[in-house]
């Protein structure tokens, strides 16, 4: 979605905000809540949430994503909320202390202060209490998590002695955690670090990298280039730290934008050639050690969207060749 160039609506008894505001670029809750002084900003959030909100007629679904000072934005309460995401809960690993299961894209991993009802961890948690019925073995409680829109395995702890095992591991970064990502264009060389301080905002209500003497918190992805495709690179990135948004801000702070990503990415860029409607992030790999000493490594391939993106890279890359 272009940003910077909407143009002001209106539509039958819906409000339609300013064409500028003089504050610049603003999360679109925010801007929101200029036009509907009434909402509350939770109302307005799980307004976003349930696709209720278009600019310039495209559904807009992200609470983060930034809009510029020209937009145009539009809730219409007569929409249909966006339906579930229709998939079966994936197990694929399970004992005493902790599920491991793949999240598609589009689920949230636990509710927001919009109390959405249909998320990762409410999924887990019925699967649990169908298969294991009442009493301590129904506990179930988030360890880590991943942005709506990214896709791959998550680990919940089934116990409080999984909990604390695993929060311990995320606090010493020896969860073993690997992505799959399509960043933008060529990267240059075939391996390397990012170690780069992350402040929560870069000046335009953006997480971004920490300016030097900047006060930040450190944030380290270690990243190996899998396959070149000529307008994108397919990398592993994996995690040493585990910061919000991490990935996505490091390599677009270093000019390789996650494919799709409607937030890091600069709005200002000529649009990728290949549309998606998210950032193609993946979470594939995921290990970590019980309480008793086992070692636990899974893997997920990318879903159907992610693959078909890559494909289509592909093809491209062979007919410029």
């Amino acid at each position: 979605m272009r940003r910077g160039a909407f143009r002001s609506c209106d539509d039958g008894g819906m409000k339609s905000g300013p064409t500028a505001d003089a504050g610049g670029s603003f999360r679109i809750v925010r801007r929101l809540q200029t036009i509907y002084p009434e909402e509350s900003a939770t109302r307005l959030k799980r307004a976003v949430l349930e696709g209720q909100v278009t600019v310039d007629g495209a559904v807009v679904n992200d609470p983060g994503t930034i809009v510029s000072r020209d937009v145009a934005l539009r809730w219409d309460r007569n929409l249909r909320k966006e339906r579930r995401v229709q998939t079966s809960l994936i197990v694929v690993y399970e004992d005493d202390d902790s599920i491991a299961v793949v999240k598609p894209s589009g689920l949230l991993t636990h509710p927001t202060e919009a109390k959405e009802v249909d998320t990762l961890l409410g999924r887990v948690s019925a699967y649990v209490q169908r298969r294991h019925g009442g009493g301590e073995r129904t506990f179930v409680s988030v360890v880590h998590r991943l942005d709506k829109e990214t896709s791959g395995i998550l680990v919940f702890a089934r116990s409080r002695r999984g909990l604390i095992a695993l929060q311990a591991q995320l606090r010493t970064h020896t969860m073993d955690r690997r992505y799959r990502a399509l960043v933008e264009g060529d990267m240059t060389g075939d391996a390397g670090t990012f170690d780069r301080n992350l402040v929560e905002d870069r000046g335009d209500r953006r997480r971004g990298v920490a300016k030097p003497g900047e006060a930040g918190i450190r944030a380290v992805t270690e990243w190996t280039v899998v396959e070149r495709l000529g307008l994108a690179t397919l990398v592993e990135a994996r995690l040493k730290t585990g910061r919000t948004h991490q990935i996505r801000v490091h390599f677009a702070s270093a000019g390789h934008p996650l494919v799709g990503d409607p937030i890091y990415r600069d709005p200002k860029k000529p649009a990728f050639p290949v549309p998606f409607p998210r950032q193609a992030l993946h979470a594939g790999h995921l290990g970590w050690t019980t309480p008793e000493g086992k070692k636990v490594s899974l893997d997920a391939d990318p879903p159907a969207d992610f693959l078909k993106l890559l494909e289509e890279l592909r093809k491209r890359r062979k007919r410029k060749n």
